[in-house]
């Protein structure tokens, strides 16, 4: 249980590293396709921060990867070195995806979202659009994604039991 949530913990870390990464280092639009249309309008291109922001969210967002890729991994490898069956795997990457949804819903949507200065600080042109009034603007992405997980997790269970 233990390594379930420290691979949970990794996956969240790489989730707020990559929106960093984009929101406030390489500041590109592509990054705000899963924003909700309002804040997609107000922001406004950016300049490179300071010499090198770009290269460094390119990098913060492969440590972001690199986090996703070694919370499976390890999750994978403790569950095999355990002797863990399919059933125990299903459960360990159900529970990590879903504590990751959790934590998306939580603190992306519920705190940076809407509640906090998070996003106008980096683009205060989207002050007026935030809000409490957004929570919940991207429920049918966020139960597909809670859907999904199951199904994902699964997929790794059987990767890993034929190892």
């Amino acid at each position: 249980m233990l390594v379930t949530l420290l691979c949970a913990v990794m996956m969240m870390a790489g989730l707020f590293i990559m929106l960093y990464a984009g929101v406030a280092l390489i500041q590109d639009k592509r990054f705000f396709t899963s924003a909700p249309k309002e804040v997609q309008a107000a922001v406004q291109p950016r300049d490179e921060r300071f010499p090198g922001a770009h290269a460094l969210g390119w990098f913060l967002i492969a440590v972001s990867f690199a986090l996703f890729l070694g919370a499976v991994v390890l999750g994978g490898w403790d569950g095999i070195r355990n002797g863990f069956h399919f059933w125990k795997f299903f459960v360990r990457f159900t529970a990590m995806l879903w504590l990751l949804k959790a934590y998306d819903i939580l603190f992306f949507d519920f705190v940076l979202l809407c509640r906090s200065n998070f996003f106008p600080r980096f683009y205060p042109e989207t002050k007026p659009v935030l809000g409490p009034h957004l929570f919940g603007y991207n429920k049918k992405t966020h139960i597909l994604h809670i859907v999904l997980s199951p199904v994902i997790a699964a997929a790794l269970a059987g990767i890993c039991t034929m190892i």
